[in-house]
């Protein structure tokens, strides 16, 4: 075997985000630079720790041709045993569910998750763990010190590896496998869920459902899932091709770029059912007819209903949401008597809580939501969940949801994203507006007073490690709030996320519009950080 000690010099900006390191495609393809961020990632692990490894990605540009490299410099670096996915294709919750499954070292993900692809898109690398889940913070702050004084590389010599086919190939002291984690994934959800019960929603033909894949990882895996295992009919999935590009699309399971989803849901012959995933199959958006369920009321509506699936019959241990997530699934815990955990942004806040068995659920505001059978967030598991819950309730999602607000009371919740604002606009206008919370506390504006504001900040209950400066929040007297984030998933400028909530415990007013119910606060929430005047926008350029 013939290893190659390539030297190289330190670039500045691999600094891991709240999703591994993503850039441009040119960012990774200039010479050394996604070599230099692999080495550093094996560089972070023990000699002993090198024995499976597992690789894959979300189809997107470069996706291919990064796994060859990837493949040979584990190999240079000791591993025993790598497993990709055939043709380099493995959603997120697949490679948490495949590292577990493997007892692997960990796994490299190729995916920018929700941003877009090809040539002039964007591109990412994130590792996981042992446990399935993202690399904790400690780790990547590790491999980020790495890159900073990195000066060479290891790769070997060897012709590049079949990625279409499957089976064991020798690459230099090692072996290669290429695996089919299609079927292992639809084989995984199908001791969770009860399949049987919901092919009698298909069986008929009544029931209707449309899943756009958006050319994205999903795909394979929802026709495996829905079409051949559930019997739905031929074409519900949409989109189902994974492309380098997207089609072009922007995948990311929203209201906005799921356009032609949202357009069958709420046109004049709509399906029961509608559902999105994103990129690398992590996200989700749930539909009824005419009916738009936000991440949080799902993930409330899981928490309360959690009893009613095979793979959970105990019910629910306990839950944690994002700190930005609507209060809705506290309000669950407390009917319930668990503890609701409230941690930053980031799957890999969840990890402790999930192997320390506190919680057995967890979600973001961000079109995610998983459980304990992995350590990531998992689209299609949330999918085949409220399939599932359809087919014991008998009813539909729009019912299920006023159900659920009788019971619990309706958290009206909007975000509103402003994009690729400039970056150091967009930090200026935290700056000024952290400044200012002493002196907003007890103010009240607008008729809303304000009884407390801080820099959110997380103590793991299990660790004890520290994340300060998660977020600005404003706590209103009313139960409302306001919170404000800058959000490390995109590649171009700042993104500028604002989250609005109020309760309305009254089941008469849980039809109102949302974002007529929260206009008072989306007008506060412009006023108090001064949005225009230091971004230059007169409106989000998503609203969710």
């Amino acid at each position: 075997m013939n290893i190659q000690q390539i030297s190289s010099t330190p670039f500045t900006d691999q600094k891991p985000g709240t999703s591994g390191l993503r850039k441009k495609v040119d960012v990774f393809k200039q010479a050394h630079y996604l070599e230099n961020f692999v080495q550093c990632i094996f560089n972070s692990l023990g000699d002993s720790d090198k024995d499976i490894l597992i690789i894959g990605g979300d189809g997107r540009f470069y996706n291919r041709q990064a796994i060859q490299v990837i493949l040979k410099m584990a190999v240079a670096s000791g591993f025993r045993k790598i497993l990709v996915g055939q043709s380099g294709l493995v959603s997120t919750p697949a490679m948490s569910a495949q590292i577990r499954k493997y007892k692997a070292t960990g796994g490299i993900i190729l995916s920018a998750s929700h941003n877009p692809g090809g040539p002039d898109g964007d591109f990412g690398i994130k590792f996981n763990t042992q446990n399935g889940g993202p690399a904790p913070e400690k780790l990547t702050d590790q491999i980020y010190q790495n890159t900073l004084t990195i000066d060479q590389y290891q790769i070997i010599e060897a012709a590049d590896i079949d990625l279409d086919q499957l089976g064991t190939t020798p690459m230099g002291n090692a072996e290669v496998e290429v695996i089919d984690t299609v079927a292992d994934y639809a084989d995984f959800m199908q001791h969770l869920f009860d399949f049987e019960r919901i092919k009698t929603l298909f069986r008929t033909g009544a029931f209707q459902m449309s899943f756009d894949a958006m050319h994205a990882i999903t795909g394979p895996y929802a026709k495996e899932l829905f079409e051949r295992r559930l019997g739905a009919m031929v074409g519900t999935v949409m989109n189902a091709e994974p492309l380098e590009d997207f089609g072009g699309g922007h995948p990311d399971p929203n209201m906005v770029h799921a356009h032609e989803l949202v357009e069958q849901m709420f046109g004049p012959k709509a399906p029961d059912f509608g559902a999105a995933s994103d990129g690398d199959g992590d996200r989700n958006m749930i539909l009824g007819r005419h009916c738009y369920v936000t991440p949080s009321d799902s993930l409330a509506v899981m928490a309360a209903n959690l009893h009613h699936i095979p793979g959970y019959r105990n019910g629910l241990s306990g839950v944690a949401r994002s700190m930005p997530t609507s209060q809705a699934v506290d309000r669950v815990a407390e009917v319930m008597g668990v503890h609701c955990y409230e941690t930053p942004t980031g799957w890999k806040f969840f990890g402790n809580l999930l192997d320390s068995k506190k919680i057995n659920l967890c979600g973001e505001e961000s079109f995610g939501s998983g459980s304990d059978h992995i350590r990531e967030k998992d689209g299609l598991w949330a999918v085949l969940f409220w399939l599932d819950l359809i087919a014991v309730k008998q009813q539909s999602v729009a019912e299920i949801m006023q159900d659920h607000w009788r019971r619990f009371g309706r958290h009206y919740y909007s975000r509103h994203d402003y994009e690729e604002v400039d970056k150091t606009r967009a930090e200026e206008l935290m700056s000024t507006l952290k400044a200012r919370q002493s002196e907003l506390a007890g103010q009240a504006i607008n008729g809303y007073k304000i009884t407390a504001c801080d820099d959110f900040s997380y103590t793991d209950p299990v660790d004890n490690s520290c994340s300060e400066n998660q977020g600005l929040r404003f706590l209103f007297e009313d139960g409302s709030r306001i919170v404000y984030r800058l959000s490390g998933t995109g590649t171009v400028g700042a993104t500028l996320r604002v989250y609005l909530e109020r309760y309305e415990p009254n089941s008469e007013q849980h039809q109102l519009d949302t974002q007529q119910t929260l206009a008072l606060l989306i007008k506060i929430a412009e006023q108090l950080a001064r949005i225009k005047e230091f971004t230059g926008r007169e409106q989000p350029s998503v609203i969710t």
